[in-house]
């Protein structure tokens, strides 16, 4: 029988489930030592070459982070052949983190010959034009931290791209490209949602990890 989920509070929770969605969230953010850690801790199995596999993960997600984006490719090639030329969304954004730490270096004349080379095939594409426009404004200001296109040199866009290449190779590797954590506060805001319109105003506040936290 169903669990009301006004009553999911009170259901019991297998240790064995928390422990998977635990190991979920570390292997799919290349914690390689605490995963170790964590395995040895609760005697948990796991197949012998997930380590290998999480190692270049990680060295790739850590090469696109810092902005090294080209040896991201190219070890990414490495580990799942083509994936990046197939995926052209990634392989855009990969490019232009390359060009803005070639502005960021102030090598404008070799980030114009790489966008000329490199970019501008995507240019044909309407959906890729305004952020090519976006970057290559970049090119015209001395001091880059005074253009309103900033943003595009900073880590949150790396880490936003390092974080779609990572979700792209675990789904080629035919692995979650999501955590079950991830997807266990999906589900959790969607019955919140859900229930907000059936109760209407008796209903729960729509769920907030931080607000969850803090409680």
């Amino acid at each position: 029988m169903d669990v009301d989920p006004r009553h999911y509070e009170h259901v019991a929770i297998n240790d064995n489930d928390v422990r998977n969605v635990v190991l979920s969230y570390l292997v799919h953010n290349c914690f390689n030592e605490t995963v170790e850690s964590f395995v040895a801790c609760t005697g948990m199995k796991q197949p012998a070459d997930y380590l290998e596999d999480m190692e270049k993960r990680k060295r790739i997600f850590c090469f696109a982070l810092e902005g090294n984006a080209l040896k991201a490719i190219e070890l990414t090639n490495e580990l799942a052949h083509g994936l990046v030329e197939k995926n052209e969304d990634l392989h855009f954004d990969l490019l232009s983190i390359h060009f803005g730490e070639l502005v960021r270096s102030r090598k404008c004349t070799e980030a114009l010959e790489f966008a000329m080379t490199k970019l501008t095939p995507f240019g044909k594409m309407q959906k890729y034009i305004e952020k090519l426009e976006d970057f290559m404004a970049l090119l015209a200001y001395e001091e880059l931290d005074k253009s309103p296109m900033f943003h595009l040199l900073g880590l949150e866009y790396r880490q936003q791209v390092a974080d779609s290449l990572n979700r792209a190779i675990l789904a080629h590797m035919n692995l979650p490209s999501y955590t079950a954590m991830e997807r266990l506060i999906q589900q959790t805001t969607v019955v919140r949602q859900c229930l907000g319109q059936e109760l209407g105003k008796d209903a729960l506040p729509t769920f907030s990890l931080k607000n969850f936290l803090k409680s």
